[in-house]
């Protein structure tokens, strides 16, 4: 038996691009999509050194309570199928908890959490001029006219509120989405199936009965778009943008990686993958005001547009209403209403990254969990969360 096969419980060959995201492979294909999926790299500055691991675990004894039952952090991360937990509290780590099949040397995919990377991008671009929110998709994208994309605004990408003829349906195998996720090369496609890019399906989605700029609705390729649009903007391909634009001026410590379609589009909805310690300093950089070592990364009017602008009516009429009550979406965002400011960014298979800056914490939670969806572990992880800030 191979050292791979004794670590992971199944030889390497056995994970394929139809199975990567499936559990047992996805134990070890989240940490190297780019393996699977075409990717390019998003280089970090080479003049900053990686610093000393700081794997610290004596918060894991920690008593926490969710949904009634008091259990230990730690027990908390093993049930959770968590694959990395790090918590800091005003820039000094209190937890570095990682899985025994987890390696702190390769990066994690952390799916829709890289809607927030594009949001960021985008902010970016606005602040400089080059882009204009207010704009509609058709004005950068021509080729976007006869989409049901054509009118919809950039706010509008930015803040889900896109009405447009599309199921999320993580788990459909034969519809729109199974369709979508070829397009973005990770599925395989079968025989007779035609080989379609990212760019060529989202400009075939039809608009949805309502006007833009409706209720919140969570939609990927919109996401998606906004990928292609910050790069089109940009003249430079994403993964430049992205290296040049928040990676090195965060002094990320690692290089992170955005799989590609076959044609070499971004999946800017779903695609990074970047280390914990990195995703963790992106989240520190935004708890103190968008800065890392006094320098500016993102702007105070784009904070602050992001922390208090989203609408909340929107929100209420949406389709995540019900999971969070109180909660608003803005600039490709997260925000809780409440006392303690939180906002955050989330994705699939349980990857978190959480802000509570009235207590400056920060937390990074990716995981692969076997459900892409499960309701109940985001309400668990929400109660984890609450419980941190209750203790800290």
């Amino acid at each position: 038996m191979s050292e791979f096969t004794q670590k992971f419980g199944f030889p390497r060959s056995t994970v394929t691009l139809e199975n990567w995201r499936q559990r047992p492979y996805s134990t070890w294909s989240f940490q190297h999509a780019n393996e699977i999926v075409p990717s390019a790299v998003v280089a970090k500055d080479p003049g900053v050194i990686p610093s000393p691991d700081d794997w610290s675990s004596d918060f894991a004894e920690q008593i926490v309570t969710i949904q009634k039952q008091a259990l230990s952090v730690e027990k908390f991360l093993t049930q959770s199928e968590t694959d990395f937990c790090l918590i800091n509290q005003a820039g000094k780590r209190v937890l570095s908890w990682q899985a025994p099949h987890s390696s702190d040397q390769a990066p994690h995919i952390i799916f829709s959490i890289s809607k927030s990377f594009t949001g960021i991008l985008a902010g970016q671009l606005a602040d400089l001029g080059t882009l204009d929110v207010q704009k509609t998709v058709s004005y950068y994208l021509p080729e976007a006219k006869s989409s049901g994309f054509a009118d919809c605004t950039l706010q509008h990408l930015l803040d889900m509120r896109v009405s447009i003829q599309f199921s999320e349906e993580y788990l459909n195998q034969d519809g729109d989405y199974a369709r979508y996720r070829r397009a973005t090369a990770w599925n395989p496609r079968s025989a007779g199936q035609k080989e379609e890019g990212l760019a060529a399906f989202l400009f075939s989605l039809p608009k949805g009965q309502e006007q833009h700029g409706g209720p919140f609705h969570y939609l990927s390729p919109a996401s998606d778009l906004l990928g292609l649009l910050v790069e089109r903007v940009a003249g430079v391909p994403y993964n430049q943008l992205m290296s040049e634009k928040l990676w090195q001026p965060l002094q990320a410590e690692h290089n992170a990686m955005i799989t590609l379609d076959h044609l070499g589009a971004p999946r800017g909805a779903g695609g990074i993958s970047v280390h914990a310690e990195d995703l963790l300093r992106l989240g520190e950089m935004l708890r103190q005001g968008g800065h890392v070592n006094g320098q500016p990364v993102v702007s105070l009017h784009w904070l602050d547009d992001m922390l208090s602008s989203g609408d909340t009516k929107a929100w209420k009429q949406g389709n995540f209403a019900d999971f969070i009550p109180k909660g608003r979406y803005r600039n490709q965002w997260y925000q809780l209403d409440g006392p303690d400011k939180a906002f955050f960014a989330v994705g699939i298979h349980g990857q978190w990254l959480y802000v509570l800056p009235e207590k400056e914490i920060v937390i990074v939670k990716l995981s692969s969990q076997a459900l892409p969806q499960n309701d109940d572990l985001d309400t668990r992880c929400l109660e984890f969360f609450a419980e941190i800030n209750k203790i800290l």
